[in-house]
């Protein structure tokens, strides 16, 4: 995981306060828990778990409301992937889909929990 400087920071509470205002749907628990501890992420990989302060941005950039319907955008590849929680499910599977491309029906799980996910992105 891409780590310089000092310990992560959590978000700030006015970005997730932003965040939630942004986005018409309840955010996912698991990322408003990984927020409390820091403000998203990005691995050697290129993998992003967005900051509170763009979350909004993002699922409004990507149409997500429009294309898929129940799911919060929270991160991408850096390549053209994304990765999506379903609205207000604390449980919610990992989902991929193809940024260009939102329809759940083409979505593939990438890890059946939020946690996992994390863990798995977040070694080196």
């Amino acid at each position: 995981m891409t780590e310089s400087g000092p310990e992560p920071a959590p978000a700030a509470p006015a970005d997730v306060a932003r965040a939630r205002a942004e986005v018409p749907l309840p955010l996912p628990a698991p990322l408003l828990a990984l927020w409390a501890v820091r403000d998203g992420l990005l691995t050697d990989s290129g993998t992003a778990v967005y900051p509170a302060g763009c979350l909004g941005e993002r699922n409004a950039t990507y149409e997500v409301a429009l294309y898929a319907p129940g799911f919060v955008l929270v991160g991408d590849d850096s390549g053209g992937r994304g990765f999506l929680l379903r609205a207000g499910d604390p449980r919610s599977a990992v989902f991929s889909s193809d940024l260009g491309d939102l329809g759940p029906e083409g979505f593939e799980v990438e890890s059946p929990d939020f946690a996992s996910w994390i863990d798995r992105i977040s070694r080196p």
